[in-house]
């Protein structure tokens, strides 16, 4: 897939979301993310209602953190892109608890995509067969599968629902459970999650 075709899917979902689109980048030091910043204006001339914001990828680092709320879309090369879903698991106390999608076009088009969904950590082999891992990442990937690959939007929020509210609840696998806190297993997890949808 080409930069412009990354840039315009992250355009569309900005439109179909927020109206708001970020790009990151290191433009003051790379050559490539110059050539990616030019790209992102060049598309960007084809989406005038979005309001986009380029920021470095030090300083997006940071922000992030500071101020999640301020980001929805988020565009980068892969390297960035990689780094900051890594530190963005910060926020939600664990990378277990992220989902995330390859687009190999914007869901919903025309043209046929195949996408890849799953969580930000992937297979995790380090804790495979130990009832430890954290299914939630899973289950918010196959939430995004729902909604953009196949354009299921009420069921896909029925599954964030469950999620949110097992979460309400305080059900609790080991890598967000507090000190002291209950935990459960990734299948116990995986059986109360099933019962809320």
């Amino acid at each position: 897939m080409r930069s412009n075709e990354i840039v315009r899917v992250a355009f569309e979902l900005a439109k179909s979301r927020s109206g708001r689109l970020t790009s990151v980048d290191k433009a003051n030091v790379l050559e490539t993310s110059r050539l990616w910043r030019q790209v992102v204006d060049e598309v960007h001339e084809d989406y005038p209602d979005i309001e986009l914001e380029h920021i470095l990828v030090d300083a997006a680092a940071m922000a992030l953190i500071r101020n999640p709320a301020h980001y929805d879309v988020i565009v980068a090369e892969n390297m960035f892109g990689d780094i900051l879903t890594d530190e963005a698991a910060v926020l939600t106390g664990s990378m277990g608890m992220q989902p995330s999608a390859s687009l190999a076009g914007m869901p919903g088009s025309s043209t046929d995509t195949v996408s890849l969904y799953e969580p930000i950590h992937g297979s995790a082999p380090d804790i495979a067969g130990q009832g430890i891992a954290n299914p939630i990442g899973m289950v918010l990937s196959m939430a995004m599968m729902l909604g953009l690959s196949f354009g299921l939007d009420e069921e896909a929020s029925a599954v964030e629902a469950a999620v949110e509210g097992v979460l309400a609840e305080g059900y609790r696998t080991a890598d967000i459970a507090s000190d002291g806190g209950d935990m459960v297993s990734t299948e116990h997890m995986g059986t109360v999650l099933a019962g809320r949808v």
